[in-house]
């Protein structure tokens, strides 16, 4: 049985999907009802889980022969990084009572640093606990998700503007579709179980690095709008998000993260074992997030 934590996001259900078109048995892990009948559809096992309690996270992991797990981040909690370390904590403690022979955990670029990256610092608290899990260990460290740039989306159209935090504009940086990350995600539960030793850590971006110019460049010409990147002067970064509806703590998270992405610190670790490359692109993505809200041609006929 592969089960598979957060199944219901863009990154769980590629990976469902991919184990069930491979043949294989899979427990679709999920907050609620409502977000089973997708993954009930192709065949999955529903089992929801309080990723706040250990004996519950225990009973979803029951007789698997590998987990991939996603420890959300609580966007809600009035302090999310303290929220984020408590369903660490519960679903490490639920995999050391009854370990699973293989475990792959979604982490971020960037999680090899311990301080100074805001909200990336807590996966490398989640990589740092799963060490002691008793597992066949991959570490799969996805760059910035291209479906991201979605929040940002009705300003983009609405004023022919996209506010970036990026800086300066036309810095190339990593990014990849969930997609892709899901269904390498899959490949390697389905691979030999690696070492028990040394965690196998596996990065994965798309063939070509983007900048925000890029991004607005794209919208403009899929949409067939007037797009324009705009950079968010760094004082300004604390308000912005916290008129996006993010909490104080939330918010500086996020600021102490992209002062990281701006200064270099998320990337790729110098002495990562395995590159992996995504084949869908910024273009690919950005279509068929436009085409949901009506913002392409095609998608307006």
């Amino acid at each position: 049985m592969f089960v598979i934590f957060g199944a219901a996001g863009h990154v769980g259900q590629a990976s469902a999907a991919a184990l069930r078109r491979a043949g294989q048995p899979v427990r679709a892990v999920v907050r609620d009802a409502t977000q089973a009948e997708a993954l009930a559809a192709i065949g999955c096992e529903i089992a929801r889980a309080d990723l706040n309690d250990a004996e519950s996270v225990a009973r979803a992991i029951d007789g698997a022969q590998a987990v991939q797990w996603l420890c959300p981040v609580p966007r809600a909690h009035d302090d999310p990084a303290a929220a984020m370390r408590r369903i660490i904590d519960a679903g490490v403690a639920a995999l050391r009572t009854a370990a699973p022979p293989r475990l792959l955990a979604l982490s971020d670029y960037g999680a090899e640093h311990s301080d100074g990256t805001g909200i990336t610092t807590l996966f490398h608290y989640l990589e740092t606990q799963l060490r002691n899990v008793a597992s066949s260990l991959i570490l799969l460290r996805a760059a910035e998700h291209m479906h991201n740039w979605a929040r940002v989306l009705p300003v983009a159209l609405g004023r022919g503007m996209l506010p970036s935090l990026h800086d300066p504009l036309d810095k190339l940086f990593p990014t990849v579709a969930a997609e892709d990350v899901g269904a390498l995600a899959a490949q390697l539960l389905l691979d030999e179980a690696p070492s028990r030793e040394t965690p196998r850590v596996v990065s994965i971006e798309a063939k070509e690095r983007v900048s925000a110019l890029d991004v607005a460049r794209t919208l403009a010409e899929l949409s067939e709008r007037p797009v324009i990147a705009q950079r968010v002067p760094r004082d300004q970064w604390g308000g912005v998000l916290r008129g996006a509806g993010l909490g104080e703590r939330h918010a500086q998270l996020i600021v102490d993260l992209y002062d990281a992405h701006n200064a270099g610190r998320i990337d790729v670790e110098a002495n990562v074992s395995e590159r992996r490359f995504g084949a869908t692109t910024l273009r690919q993505v950005l279509e068929a997030l436009l085409s949901r809200v009506g913002g392409t041609q095609a998608a307006a006929r």
